[in-house]
């Protein structure tokens, strides 16, 4: 079974973190990958479009291409309740003591 290629950029992409198209496409030709350039941008565009990496203009030939991740955020209130409920259950059980 082969794996689909937008897998194979986006693990290679997801080893350095952050590269331009042009490091890219040298690491997937090295790998035994050779992509032509309309396929190669057709899945960095589904890629992005995905939201699982992010695609920006660092000059007029070259692209920054970056895993793109969302760091979630809890708030106050979330938190708070979440502690909560953990003490619940961890109170509901026998012989438990709160120090």
């Amino acid at each position: 079974m082969a794996i689909p290629l937008k897998n194979i950029v986006f693990d290679k992409i997801s080893e350095v973190g952050s590269l331009t198209d042009t490091e890219l496409s040298k690491a997937l030709t090295k790998d035994g990958y050779i992509i032509p350039e309309d396929r190669f941008n057709k899945i960095l565009l589904d890629l992005e479009i995905l939201g699982v990496i992010k695609v920006a203009w660092i000059t007029k030939d070259d692209r920054r291409i970056e895993v793109f991740s969302i760091k979630e955020e809890m708030d106050e209130v979330d938190q708070q309740n979440q502690e909560a409920m953990e003490k619940d259950y961890e109170a509901s059980f026998p012989g438990f003591e709160n120090n």
